[in-house]
C-alpha cells in the first residue's frame, strides 16, 4: 500500500486517507485513488506482470489494494480477439474486440468487484452492497459467496430475468425496487449514509471500484505486445469504465511500461438513444450532461443521470474521440454483426458498442487506417429477450430428406456428395 499516496479529490485536488470515502467534504466533488507513480514505476516491470497470475491481479502494482490472497473468481485475462472478419465489413484494417463476455459471471463487472470487495474485506466490512442494472448484481453476489461475505443488492423490477435468476442463485438478498436505475441508486445512497458496516461497492467504496476498469487498458496493451491502440470505443452507463480505461492507458505511460508513450489514445463512447444523455451533450456542444429518463432494451446502460458522465465527456473531446447514439434496432443489428462475422454473443450493450462502431466508421471518425478496439462487456445469454421475435428456426419441417431438400433449395450452400470426406 505504500504505492497509494491516499485518494483526491478530483475537483479541487485535496487529499483523504484512503478509506470508506467517496465525496470531498469541502467542494463534495468525487474522490478517487491516488499513486506514486515512481515508486510503481521503480518496482514493476513487463516480466514481474508476465510473472504474475492469469487474472487481473497480474497488476496489482497498479491496484488500489494490496492483498496475497484477493477476493477473486479468475477475473481477466479475457480474450483480443482480432476481428478481421468484422473489420472487413466496416472497412477498418485493424479491429479487436475485447470480449469480456469470457469473465467468470460473464460481464467487466467482475473486475470492478474483484478490486472493491478485497479493499472492502480489508477495510473490516462483512456486507457487500450495490445498485445494479444486473451485471453488477451478478458479480457482487457471486464475489460476496467465494469471499464468505453477505449480499444485499438492489435493481429494477424490470430487470431482465437472466440477470434476476444469476444474482439469486449465490444464496445473497436481492431487492427489486419499483423505479428505474436513478431511483434504485438513489435509495442506495441513502443506505449507505445509515448503514456505514456495509460496503456499497459503487458508493461508499466506489473510488477502489472504479479502478478495477483500469485492468482492460491494462491487458489490452499486453496483448498488443505492449502498445497503445490508435482508438478504443467503449460503452457508456456511469461513464466511469470509459475515464477509467483512459487512466489506465495513460498510467502505462507514467510507469514505463509501453513501446510508444507518445501516442494519444482516441476514447470515443457508446450509448444508446434511448439514454444517451453524455452523446447529447457531446452532438450539442455543451457541457452540461442533462439527466433523462432511461427507455432502451439496452438496460445494462440505462443510467440517465451518470456520475461520471461529464468527466467522460470531457475525456472523450481531449482525447479526440467522439460520442454517437444508436436506436434500438440498431443495437440489435450489432449484436447479429457481430455474432455473424466473429462467432461472439454480445449482450445489449455490446450491441450499442458495434452499433457505434459502424456509425463511426461509417462517417470516418474510426478510420481505416487505425488500430481500434471495441469493448463487448457482457455476455448475450444474459439479455436474450431482446433477441425475441428477430431470431429463430430458419426451418421447422418434418423429418424427411425431401422435406429439407425443399427448405434449403434457396440457401445457396454446396450440397454435393461426398464433400469433405476422404478421396
Amino acid at each position: 500500500m505504500d504505492l497509494v499516496t491516499g485518494l483526491r479529490c478530483r475537483e479541487c485536488g485535496r487529499g483523504y486517507p484512503a478509506q470508506a470515502l467517496q465525496v470531498c467534504d469541502f467542494c463534495f466533488g468525487p474522490l478517487e485513488v491516488a499513486y506514486d507513480y515512481e515508486a510503481i514505476a521503480a518496482k514493476v516491470s513487463r516480466a514481474s506482470i508476465e510473472a504474475g497470475p492469469r487474472t487481473i491481479w497480474r497488476y496489482a502494482d497498479l491496484l488500489p489494494v494490496s492483498d496475497p490472497a484477493p477476493v477473486d473468481l479468475g477475473t481477466g485475462c479475457t480474450p483480443l480477439v482480432r476481428a478481421d472478419r468484422l473489420g472487413a465489413e466496416l472497412g477498418l484494417s485493424e479491429l479487436w474486440i475485447k470480449n469480456d463476455t469470457a469473465n467468470p459471471t460473464g460481464s467487466f463487472k467482475d473486475r470492478v468487484v474483484s478490486v472493491s470487495l478485497t479493499k472492502a474485506r480489508q477495510l473490516g466490512f462483512k456486507v457487500a452492497a450495490c445498485a445494479s442494472t444486473g451485471n453488477l448484481a451478478n458479480s457482487v453476489a457471486a464475489h460476496a459467496a467465494r469471499a464468505g461475505m453477505a449480499s444485499v443488492v438492489f435493481i429494477p423490477k424490470d430487470l431482465e430475468r437472466a440477470k434476476v435468476v444469476t444474482t439469486a442463485v449465490y444464496g445473497g438478498y436481492l431487492v427489486a425496487i419499483d423505479g428505474n436505475y436513478d431511483d434504485v441508486n438513489r435509495l442506495c445512497a441513502e443506505l449507505a449514509s445509515d448503514h456505514l458496516s456495509w460496503a456499497f461497492v459503487n458508493v461508499n467504496v466506489r473510488p477502489y471500484y472504479a479502478e478495477g476498469s483500469k485492468t482492460l487498458a491494462f491487458e489490452v496493451a499486453e496483448q498488443l505486445g505492449w502498445r497503445l491502440p490508435d482508438h478504443v470505443v467503449v460503452p457508456v452507463a456511469s461513464g466511469s469504465q470509459l475515464t477509467k480505461v483512459h487512466k489506465g492507458f495513460e498510467e502505462l505511460v507514467k510507469v514505463g511500461l509501453v513501446d510508444d508513450p507518445g501516442r494519444q489514445v482516441r476514447v470515443s463512447g457508446a450509448q444508446a438513444d434511448g439514454c444517451s444523455p453524455v452523446a447529447g451533450a457531446f452532438a450539442s456542444g455543451s457541457d452540461y450532461v442533462k439527466p433523462v429518463k432511461p427507455h432502451t432494451i439496452a438496460k445494462s446502460l440505462a443510467i440517465g443521470n451518470p456520475a461520471d458522465g461529464w468527466y467522460a465527456l470531457e475525456t472523450v473531446r481531449s482525447t479526440g474521440g467522439a460520442f454517437a447514439s444508436v436506436s434500438d434496432e440498431e443495437v440489435i443489428d450489432g449484436i447479429r454483426l457481430l455474432a455473424r462475422t466473429e462467432g461472439i454473443f454480445a449482450e445489449t450493450a455490446g450491441g450499442v458498442t458495434i452499433g457505434v462502431l459502424a456509425k463511426l466508421a461509417r462517417e470516418g471518425i474510426v478510420r481505416s487506417d487505425e488500430c481500434v478496439v471495441a469493448f463487448v462487456t457482457g455476455h448475450g445469454l444474459k439479455t436474450v429477450e431482446a433477441l425475441e421475435g428477430s431470431t429463430g428456426p430458419t426451418a421447422t419441417i418434418p423429418p424427411s430428406l425431401d422435406a429439407f431438400a425443399e427448405a434449403s433449395a434457396d440457401w445457396g450452400l454446396d450440397t454435393s456428395a461426398g464433400a469433405g470426406s476422404e478421396a
